[in-house]
């Protein structure tokens, strides 16, 4: 099977197991929060990965930077909904900071990514 270039970058697959993180922790929010808190974290992280992947099928570099841009958006939305539910109790503290940590590691490699894409386009193997 193909393997298409987004897959094979190393900030897409650390987005990807954020994603299955996150889906895992709002399994446990309340139900009352289905249509509030817990769709909206799914779909800001669902959404970091997606503009990683839409970006990688654009063709000029201004157009795949753009799109690690929204990604890092994306990521600060979680950030934000995650500080929320902590506050709200709905999420504890010791999750809160492994969801963090990995927030820092997905912004430092999306700032990368989109460095690499400004300023050495040349150096992309997409």
């Amino acid at each position: 099977m193909k393997e298409y270039s987004f897959e094979k970058l190393e900030v897409w697959e650390t987005a990807n197991k954020f994603v299955k993180k996150i889906y895992k922790v709002t399994q446990n929010f309340p139900s009352d929060e289905k249509y509030c808190l817990t769709s909206q974290l799914r779909r800001a992280a669902l959404s970091i990965t997606n503009n990683i992947a839409e970006g990688s099928g654009r063709n000029t570099v201004k157009d795949k930077a753009n799109f690690t841009q929204m990604s890092s958006g994306s990521l600060m939305e979680c950030l934000n909904l995650i500080i929320i539910s902590k506050d709200l109790n709905i999420m504890a503290m010791q999750e809160m900071n492994e969801l963090r940590n990995d927030i820092n590691t997905l912004a430092q490699r999306l700032s990368k990514l989109r460095r690499a894409q400004l300023n050495n386009p040349q150096t992309l193997n997409y």
